[in-house]
């Protein structure tokens, strides 16, 4: 079942600049692309390899802003595609 589809929410595609900020006491902000957006979540390409499930950044986009929890990463053709879970 490697192929099923386990997402609980309809995602739409979208675009515009992301910007997450991240960091104690060294902060730091990364920009990238906004690739989808779901009710409580979204996915951003970047070029960024250190972000860790499980962390939490202040994020921006055209859509929405707050915080959001990173659910995970991969690498894809030379970027990194990061998924959020929204938590504020």
């Amino acid at each position: 079942m490697s192929g099923a589809e386990k997402r609980r929410e309809q995602r739409r595609r979208a675009s515009g600049t992301v910007r997450i900020r991240f960091g104690n006491p060294r902060p730091q902000e990364v920009a990238g692309d906004l690739v989808d957006v779901s009710e409580s979540g979204f996915r951003m390409a970047h070029a960024f390899p250190s972000l860790e499930a499980g962390q939490v950044v202040e994020f921006s986009h055209l859509e929405a802003r707050g915080r959001a929890r990173v659910m995970w990463n991969r690498i894809v053709e030379q970027r990194v595609e990061t998924g959020f879970f929204v938590v504020s």
